[in-house]
């Protein structure tokens, strides 16, 4: 029973930490911000994240989970379709798109705590773009690789969501994204 309590106060103190990062950014949220958002003092919270960054690694590593949880295990051999259907997904989670971008950015700066997190997970992604592109490799535009290609397609799927994130009535992520598939000479379900 105490186990499950705590593993239930580690989940409310994640998603307060989401909400936090997202109106804040890292920098500007603090432990006793999000202690509050959940009813705790500072020191209760970090009974539980002991650092400002390992309530970071949490929060992310939790967002990675529930895209694993929500489309399979192995992102190498996500399809297209499963793709697609992540960002039509994503537009349901404004928070969480909103709390990645935001750290995404934050973590182009040296000193940033999540700075090699999203160093290796962009090399990851790229990995996994370049394997679903290979699979489609008679279909894209000639004289293009599906590794010219990946970055190109992260760089859609991050630029949709901010342009969402600023003016979700004008911008459709899931819209924009199959209309780049199309223009790669890609025809999703």
């Amino acid at each position: 029973m105490t186990r499950a309590r705590g593993a239930d106060r580690r989940t409310s103190i994640v998603r307060a930490a989401f909400d936090v990062i997202a109106e804040r950014g890292y920098r500007g949220t603090s432990l006793a911000a999000v202690a509050d958002r959940v009813g705790l003092t500072q020191q209760g919270l970090m009974h539980y994240f002991p650092t400002k960054e390992d309530l970071l690694t949490a929060v992310l590593e939790t967002r990675d989970e529930w895209d694993l949880l929500h489309f399979g295990r192995d992102s190498s051999a996500m399809t297209v379709n499963q793709l697609a259907d992540l960002v039509d997904y994503n537009a349901t989670r404004k928070g969480i798109v909103q709390t990645y971008t935001v750290l995404a950015a934050d973590s182009v700066t040296e000193d940033h705590p999540a700075r090699k997190y999203f160093h290796d997970r962009y090399a990851r992604v790229r990995a996994g773009m370049t394997e679903m592109l290979e699979r489609h490799r008679d279909e894209l535009p000639p004289g293009s690789t599906p590794e010219q290609l990946a970055p190109l397609a992260i760089a859609v799927l991050d630029g949709l969501q901010l342009q969402w994130l600023l003016d979700p009535e004008q911008v459709d992520m899931s819209a924009g994204f199959r209309t780049f598939l199309t223009l790669l000479g890609i025809k999703p379900d």
